[in-house]
């Protein structure tokens, strides 16, 4: 499913036009990017949590040629799902 199609079925399903639907997607996108950028951990009861891990630096190899190359520590975005939605999704 991509956000096209989301927003249809968003729609659809609160009764809503896809414009606002678009807008709702978009606010919870940009609330949810704002939260995380700051470190915050976003938790919706029955559907996941969304959390930022640090990654350590670490060694890889290039697959190409071999040779070892560094990769650099970042962060990540983690979701882990909620009981509701695993459930679900089995």
């Amino acid at each position: 499913m991509n956000k096209a199609e989301l927003i249809e079925a968003m729609a659809g399903e609160a009764k809503m036009t896809k414009a606002d639907a678009k807008k709702a997607l978009d606010s919870f996108i940009k609330a949810t990017s704002v939260a995380l950028k700051k470190g915050d951990r976003v938790a919706l009861v029955g559907f996941g949590s969304f959390s930022v891990a640090k990654r350590a630096a670490r060694k890889g190899r290039n697959p190409q040629t071999g040779k070892e190359i560094k990769i650099a520590a970042k962060k990540v975005v983690k979701f882990k799902p909620g009981n509701d939605l695993a459930g679900k999704v089995k």
